[in-house]
């Protein structure tokens, strides 16, 4: 007869492997659309911005976040369309500063 707290036990570790695998899962439209705290977004960012510098731009609306209760979540997939549609406003002031010396 086999021992249920054998059973359980394999139960338990399949249980965590299939937790592992989930947690490990490579990027996709999950990965796309998970939250940073303001520490991973600092960490995410080109340049790697401070918390201040982070917590300002969220008071002038400049950058996408929530509030769930007292704390700031950013939005993975909010931020780096936030990112390219910033990118595309600095090559249209950079192309346009080269208009006005007259490059092209």
């Amino acid at each position: 007869m086999t021992n249920p707290f054998e059973v359980i036990n394999a139960r338990l570790q399949n249980i965590e492997a299939l937790i592992l695998d989930l947690h490990n899962k490579p990027a996709n439209q999950e990965e796309q659309d998970r939250w940073f705290d303001i520490d991973e977004l600092c960490d995410y960012l080109p340049g790697k911005p401070i918390k201040p510098t982070i917590y300002r731009w969220v008071k002038q609306g400049y950058i996408p976040a929530k509030k769930f209760g007292s704390r700031l979540g950013f939005l993975k997939s909010e931020i780096d369309l936030w990112l390219k549609e910033k990118h595309r406003i600095v090559n249209k002031e950079i192309q346009g500063e080269d208009c006005l010396k007259g490059k092209k």
